[in-house]
């Protein structure tokens, strides 16, 4: 048999072989960072600082927390509806939010815990809410709208107009409801009926799709209802760990590096989503709350922890380097656009300031009281110690925390709100108990 016989009756091996090398050169190029970074999304590209901040030990909390929690609950006496069981999510304004909603509940459950409420009082309020919420007109008959008057209990748009349809829902604003709700679930038997009815009645499953959080609105020339993609990084994955708790599938949502980019800010690797607001529409701010939330409701997984970490450092340094004591995320303002998110980073730009239409507003960056209350819990530094120094101002009388003070001129930003107080709330019995979730399945090593 001749040598070319032998490499016809070998061709099939030959084929197997090559193919084989081909494989094993795709692998290695996938193995590399161009690989990691664009074709193996599951990629651990996360790494964690050798000087990663600690987090502070739990403690028992002082007096002047005790009072510090006090002065938070004034904003719920003071916006409580009576008739409704709801509060404003903004200081005398008869408007809420299916989040604010979650802000209160969660600020209520942390009062009691840490004994600023009675029983009486905790019980009272959050049978005439869970009712209430239970009674909420539905957008499509689906999910809570975005807004709501808290007298009247109908639907609204944003500025507290009536409409009779709504105007959509917030997946995130939902997801943070979950959380109050399983705790209730959990821990508060005499009000799990009503907890249990409120799930049963919502359509969670509605706002869900391909493991990936819904929004809904009513699309600009039909008018009919259409859902689009809700979250970027920090609050989608803070949100999928919520729904989660209802054993949705939220697994997309909840990856941290399938949209992930990094920015050097102030010295650190800041992780940012990469999404684009030019392409999708959606501000990718990178703040400090969603990484607050986590901590103090759920505790830190590993890539959180880390992520914080930085976003933390980036602003302990920039305060270093400027001498402007810097504590960024999305507040309430007293002046127009009334509402802003302060950012280590968004839309290309670091410590952008920035509205949801992506303008930016540099000179009306604040420093956010309740970022300040968050941090200072987590790590309790020599530069939270300064922060919460300077924050003592933004305490009232009877409208609980403002929401900060402009960096420009140090005056006050006197907006009080049901999420400034209801955090302030939850980060006080995170020091003193743990993370509202997780605390009761932690023992001590």
């Amino acid at each position: 048999m001749s040598i070319v016989d032998n490499i016809v009756r070998a061709r099939s091996h030959v084929s197997f072989i090559i193919g084989l090398c081909l494989a094993a050169s795709i692998a290695i190029t996938l193995d590399t960072q161009f690989g990691s970074a664009y074709f193996s999304p599951n990629t651990a590209v996360i790494v964690r600082s050798a000087d990663q901040t600690k987090l502070a030990a739990h403690a028992p909390l002082s007096v002047a927390d005790i009072e510090d929690a006090r002065v938070a609950w004034q904003y719920f006496d003071r916006n409580y509806n009576s008739k409704t069981g709801l509060v404003n999510s903004v200081d005398g304004f008869p408007s809420t939010t299916i989040w604010d909603q979650a802000s209160y509940l969660l600020g209520m459950i942390s009062a009691y815990r840490i004994g600023v409420i009675s029983e009486d009082v905790f019980d009272q309020r959050l049978a005439q809410v869970l009712a209430t919420l239970n009674d909420l007109p539905l957008f499509a008959d689906v999910l809570p709208n975005k807004a709501y008057n808290t007298q009247s209990l109908m639907m609204t748009d944003y500025s507290n107009r009536a409409t009779e349809r709504g105007i959509g829902w917030s997946a995130l604003d939902i997801a943070r409801m979950t959380v109050p709700l399983n705790i209730i679930l959990y821990d508060y038997p005499k009000h799990s009926a009503l907890a249990a009815q409120l799930l049963t009645r919502w359509n969670f499953q509605a706002m869900l799709e391909n493991g990936q959080l819904q929004g809904a609105r009513l699309h600009a020339e039909t008018n009919l209802p259409e859902t689009i993609q809700e979250g970027r990084l920090g609050y989608e994955e803070y949100g999928a760990r919520a729904v989660s708790l209802l054993g949705l599938d939220a697994m997309t949502a909840s990856r941290y590096d399938d949209y992930i980019d990094f920015e050097t800010v102030s010295g650190q690797e800041i992780a940012v989503d990469s999404r684009r607001f030019e392409q999708f529409g959606a501000p990718n701010y990178v703040v400090s709350e969603p990484y607050i939330l986590m901590a103090i409701e759920f505790g830190l997984d590993r890539e959180a922890q880390e992520l914080a970490h930085r976003i933390y450092k980036a602003q302990e340094t920039r305060a270093r380097i400027t001498g402007t004591l810097t504590a960024v995320s999305e507040d309430n303002i007293n002046q127009e656009p009334y509402f802003l998110y302060n950012t280590v980073f968004a839309n290309g730009q670091a410590w952008n300031t920035v509205s949801e239409d992506g303008t930016s507003y540099p000179d009306l960056r604040t420093v956010s009281t309740k970022a300040a209350f968050g941090w200072h819990a987590l790590y309790q530094t020599d530069y939270t110690n300064l922060l919460m120094q300077e924050i003592e101002r933004t305490k009232t009388p009877d409208r609980g925390w403002v929401s900060g003070l402009y960096e420009k001129d140090g005056s006050l930003n006197d907006v009080a709100t049901a999420n400034t107080n209801g955090i302030i709330l939850e980060v006080l019995n995170y020091k003193a108990n743990g993370p509202l979730l997780a605390a009761r399945f932690m023992k001590d090593k």
